[in-house]
């Protein structure tokens, strides 16, 4: 098969496709390759996938019109994993007009490429957590209402759900929409809390704690969201039922904000020096994936636990990552 990854320069999108060449898929890669954190780190992903057999990259932005048909012209694309995305719910607060075009018209471009292609079978796309806004209600459940967003980029990834809803009703597009929750691991973001944390206390700096700790994520690592993701591009949405679904996709077992740090610390050896904060707009205190409907339909488990998550991310750092000079810049915006 041939798969389209959009931002498959990016943290999760790499990941999938080094997997997709692993068992042996063809892999056509396109990333914009902006500046919202550091190009090197952008280009050192790549650079891991740029030897292998069957991986082919374009740089371009997905929401220009026709911008991925004119380049894939010819490509007998099947599937899509669509991950191209401004990402970040604090930014999205500076910087909304990124936001609609990368997020929204991207995602609409996405769409209108997928009725070019005689052979698609199915395209996955990133939603997110975030879509569920101040849910008080916990585990979160794909039935939960979703009406209201606390951040622009939240707005965004709802307004994908409802677009790739109505595309499937009036085309048939068979399309199935993962919400994310918290993704952590080797070769992640520098905007996330692992990453920021652990450059912050490696360097004797002090860590922005925000509604003084009392905040929890449901820590989801790396591999075990690509097995998820994998497992649900193979099976499309059945011709003869609804041909757009949402899933969440988690590890089910939020993680207080104290004891991610404690983790930290016994890991990097080192004591945080904390700087304990109010909740910052666009933030929620928690978020919980109920996993049922996934587990289900494809019989996802997640296996890591954060111990072993942030283990595997703090190695990743200190031997791959901050031994070079010059990959000390990957800094969000």
């Amino acid at each position: 098969m041939t798969i389209l990854v959009t931002g498959a320069a990016g943290f999760i999108g790499s990941h999938v496709c080094q997997r997709l060449l692993a068992r042996g898929d063809t892999v056509v890669g396109v990333d914009n390759m902006n500046a919202y954190y550091d190009p090197a780190l952008k280009a050192a992903r790549l650079a891991l996938l740029s030897d292998k057999k069957g991986f082919s990259f374009h740089q371009l932005d997905i929401a220009e019109p026709g911008a991925l048909a004119a380049t894939l012209k010819g490509e007998r694309v099947s599937g899509i994993v669509h991950l191209g995305a401004q990402a970040g719910v604090r930014y999205s607060l500076e910087n909304p007009r990124a936001y609609i075009h990368a997020n929204v018209v991207g995602h609409l471009e996405v769409l209108e490429f997928c009725r070019t292609l005689p052979d698609i079978k199915h395209l996955v796309y990133a939603s997110s957590s975030s879509v569920y806004g101040g849910n008080t209600k916990v585990p979160f459940a794909e039935g939960d209402r979703v009406d209201d967003p606390v951040s622009i980029y939240a707005a965004t990834k709802k307004a994908d759900e409802l677009i790739s809803s109505t595309y499937s009703h009036l085309y048939g597009l068979p399309q199935t929409g993962l919400r994310f929750f918290t993704v952590y691991g080797p070769w992640g973001r520098p905007d996330m809390a692992a990453w920021i944390f652990t450059e912050a206390m490696l360097s004797g700096k002090p860590i922005r704690v925000f509604n003084h700790g009392e905040m929890w994520r449901d820590f989801t690592y790396i591999d075990d969201i690509v097995d998820g993701v994998l497992g649900v591009l193979d099976r499309p949405p059945p011709a003869n039922g609804p041909r757009h679904l949402i899933y969440n996709i988690g590890n089910s077992q939020p993680v207080h904000l104290g004891r991610f740090i404690e983790t930290l610390e016994s890991l990097l050896g080192v004591k945080a020096i904390r700087e304990d904060l109010p909740m910052q707009p666009g933030e929620v205190e928690k978020t919980y994936a109920d996993t049922g409907a996934l587990e289900h339909d494809f019989g996802f488990k997640p296996k890591v636990p954060i111990e072993e998550g942030l283990a595997k991310f703090v190695d990743w750092y200190r031997q791959e990552w901050r031994p070079e000079g010059k990959r000390q810049r990957a800094r969000p915006r």
